[in-house]
């Protein structure tokens, strides 16, 4: 798919969701797909098959032409893209408490997926642990995050970077005073 398509495809499926009131396990139930599913395509950790996604919009009871029809490319834009911070679009991710993200930008490249974006995390600010079908880049713009893995946990701070699969389970938390600030890339690989 191109451009940032899977993640208006993720935005949509939850908000479609969200407005009729349906649980994310009734959506998996009649869409016969498990509930965690459900859950890592709304907050853009996998990229659902074509098969799943078709069950998916009809578990939501929306017509596929209905469910596409304000999908457009920014391919067309022309060689050099410009996104202006007040262009950038605000989501949340699961059991995120304190989490503030914006997309900046998303692009298909051949056969994976790039998406940048800015995640403010607030002191306290907690979550799980997850996992995300993707390589994650994360550079730390101000403040002190600790990422904790299974087996390990290290602290960045301003102007320190990480890179790792994110199919480890892991998870960033504020250990600053003030809020911080993370550019974070996601390579989402389409061959599998």
């Amino acid at each position: 798919m191109e451009d940032n398509t899977i993640f208006k495809i993720s935005f949509k499926i939850k908000e479609i969701r969200k407005e009729k009131g349906i649980t994310i396990q009734e959506v998996a139930n009649k869409a016969g797909v498990s509930k965690g599913l459900i859950s890592q395509i709304e907050n853009n950790r996998t990229i659902p098959s074509l098969l799943v996604l078709i069950n998916i919009i009809n578990a939501l009871e929306v017509d596929l032409n209905e469910f596409f029809k304000d999908f457009n490319s920014e391919l067309d834009a022309g060689p050099v893209i410009v996104r202006k911070k007040d262009s950038y679009t605000s989501f949340e991710k699961e059991q995120a408490v304190g989490f503030h993200y914006k997309r900046i930008f998303t692009s298909t490249l051949e056969s994976s997926t790039m998406d940048i974006v800015l995640l403010e995390l607030l002191p306290d600010a907690e979550r799980p642990m997850v996992v995300t079908e993707a390589y994650e880049y994360k550079y730390i713009i101000s403040g002190q995050v600790e990422y904790s893995f299974p087996d390990q946990k290290i602290t960045l701070e301003e102007g320190d970077s990480i890179f790792f699969n994110g199919r480890l389970s892991h998870t960033p938390r504020n250990i600053g005073k003030d809020k911080a600030l993370m550019l974070i890339v996601y390579f989402f690989d389409h061959k599998k």
